[in-house]
């Protein structure tokens, strides 16, 4: 076993640092950008009387910086190398996301956003993975420069971890003469839907409620009649970029899906395995981040006449915490490891398990480490002028989405009890022979080496 970041990665983080030197705090830096960043940051982001929706000066910097990091090689870097990118390993995406996380707030990296110089797109492998060549054909342009932006519509009002129990329906529906699709239905926080192109409805389109099979994944162009942005959702976290969407009897053609039909919660699948490592990879980057800094201020700040480092009381949590953050850490990179040595979609079937501990365990801690580093900051830490209410406020929803930390325990459950995954088959010949034994057709075996006849 090697555990030294391979020297490729390495150099890497040492070129992305240079860059963001040399280019990206320059342009933070002009025209009081750095509003964005500071105390000032939530009434700079917030149009407040436009639906709560990020400002358009925000947006446009966003966008001016993942332009200048496009033009230097960064920005698809995770993108496989047939599709314009460098082809960056799950386990190299890991480790740039916990060194960019670890750095703080700024234009670099804004995760409120799932913004970075180094940029998280899991459509792109899901379009690799899921598209047809017909498929490829009409989006690939679109999407690899930029043209085509997809929200997710998974979510609904009445159902969220419930996914397969969802009320949206998709049905067979010609029109004009042409073959398509009817949709019906609500979902709920599809983020970006004020700047998409598309969005990604999943639907039944056969089975009954609560079958994983019978799900198709539709692509739908957002200015579809009949299907309307009801409500921006005000969160904990502004700007709001995160609304309700209604289908009424909206009209596709009959090729307007990615996968196969019926097959649709798979690509779900996808989507979060990726995301789910590399938000895990940045909370622990920000928990790292939130450690830091406070044994700093420990340092320096003295009251009574001495380091407020010298008092037990504000050692012991911060190495609890700092105790976790290097065994996630660990299991953070082994997963991506592993993610890399085996198919994509193998990954459901074997590991699963395990990027759900490191997800749900990097939210939790980051919090916790958010937390923390108010109280050792005192009032200076409670305010604005510090980001680590910033940084809660932020990694707090991720507890709720990619997958409620309950839904992921849920599904480490099932790995370690053998109701999924590579245990299933060894807990269900056990449950054989104990049903062949009250059965009284069944003599365990003696073993041979023990001499017995």
């Amino acid at each position: 076993m090697d555990f030294d970041i391979p020297k490729d990665i390495q150099d890497y983080l040492g070129e992305l640092d240079r860059f963001i030197e040399d280019v990206i705090l320059p342009l933070q830096r002009s025209d009081d950008n750095d509003r964005f960043f500071d105390h000032r940051r939530e009434h700079a982001r917030t149009d407040w009387d436009n639906d709560g929706l990020p400002r358009k000066e925000w947006e446009t910097l966003l966008a001016k910086a993942r332009r200048l990091a496009d033009e230097a090689g960064h920005l698809r870097f995770a993108w496989p190398v047939e599709m314009g990118g460098k082809g960056g390993s799950q386990l190299a995406m890991a480790i740039i996301r916990e060194h960019l996380a670890a750095k703080g707030l700024g234009l670099f990296n804004d995760l409120q956003t799932e913004h970075s110089i180094v940029g998280n797109n899991p459509f792109i492998l899901m379009f690799k993975e899921f598209a047809t060549n017909e498929q490829y054909d009409r989006y690939a342009d679109k999407l690899l420069n930029g043209g085509m932006r997809t929200g997710f519509g998974l979510t609904e009002p009445n159902h969220g971890s419930d996914a397969t129990w969802m009320e949206t329906r998709a049905v067979p529906h010609e029109k004009d003469g042409k073959p398509g699709w009817l949709i019906n239905g609500e979902k709920m926080w599809t983020t970006g839907m004020h700047v998409a192109t598309h969005v990604m409805c999943f639907a039944r389109t056969s089975g009954k409620d609560g079958d994983a099979t019978g799900i198709t994944c539709f692509i739908v162009p957002a200015d579809s009649p009949g299907l309307k942005i009801e409500e921006y959702l005000w969160t904990f976290n502004m700007p709001t970029d995160h609304p309700r969407i209604s289908f009424t009897d909206v009209w596709i053609p009959e090729d307007s899906y990615w996968g196969q039909i019926d097959r649709g919660l798979g690509i779900g699948q996808s989507f979060v395995h990726q995301n789910r490592i590399r938000q895990a990879a940045s909370s622990l980057g920000a928990a790292q981040f939130c450690i830091d800094e406070s044994v700093k201020y420990a340092r320096n700040r003295k009251p009574f006449g001495k380091p407020l480092s010298d008092n037990q009381a504000i050692q012991f949590p911060l190495v609890e915490l700092q105790t976790q953050c290097e065994m996630l850490r660990l299991l953070i990179r082994k997963t991506a490891w592993q993610m890399d040595h085996m198919e994509h979609k193998e990954i459901e079937r074997t590991i699963s398990d395990k990027v759900s501990m490191c997800n749900y365990w990097g939210n939790r801690l980051v919090c916790e480490a958010a937390d923390r580093a108010m109280q050792v900051h005192g009032g200076i830490g409670y305010s604005r002028h510090k980001p680590f209410e910033h940084i809660y406020r932020h990694h707090r929803r991720y507890r709720i989405t990619e997958g409620s930390e309950e839904i992921q325990m849920r599904k480490v459950a099932a790995y370690l009890f053998g109701y999924l995954g590579p245990k299933r088959e060894q807990f269900r010949e056990m449950n054989e022979a104990e049903k062949a034994a009250k059965r009284g057709d069944y003599v365990q075996p003696v073993p041979a080496h023990t001499g017995i006849r």
